[in-house]
């Protein structure tokens, strides 16, 4: 396939999964909590304090972890891959919301997988 092409390909790629995230459902955990079947399988921003930050290395050696991103009333549970960025303190994250999700022989609820953590 000619460099132009892949270019071409490339750059739509890109225009999709940007405009996803532009579409993306801002909410408090407490919104989305109260509500999870409109989020399911959306993608979410939500902001809040972390808590319960748990740092692990899965079977195959890689890096995650989870943490719960309180608004005051209610905590919802974030999973990632690599390190977390933010140890304590507000945070935003951005990511996909689960209502259920099966991982193997584990199953999750009211989850979100994020493919962003910034520390505010």
């Amino acid at each position: 396939m000619p460099a132009w092409r892949v270019a071409l390909v490339a750059f739509w790629l890109f225009v999709v999964a940007t405009s996803a995230w532009a579409q993306a459902l801002n909410a408090s955990p407490s919104e989305i909590l109260k509500n999870p079947e409109r989020f399911d399988g959306q993608a979410v921003t939500t902001r809040g304090t972390v808590t319960n930050l748990q740092e692990r290395v899965s079977a195959k050696g890689n890096p995650y972890y989870t943490l719960n991103l309180t608004d005051g009333k209610e905590a919802i549970r974030i999973f990632s891959f690599g390190t977390s960025p933010c140890r304590t303190g507000a945070a935003t994250v951005e990511g996909t919301f689960a209502k259920v999700k099966q991982q193997g022989r584990y199953t999750f609820y009211n989850e979100i997988t994020a493919t962003r953590v910034m520390c505010r």
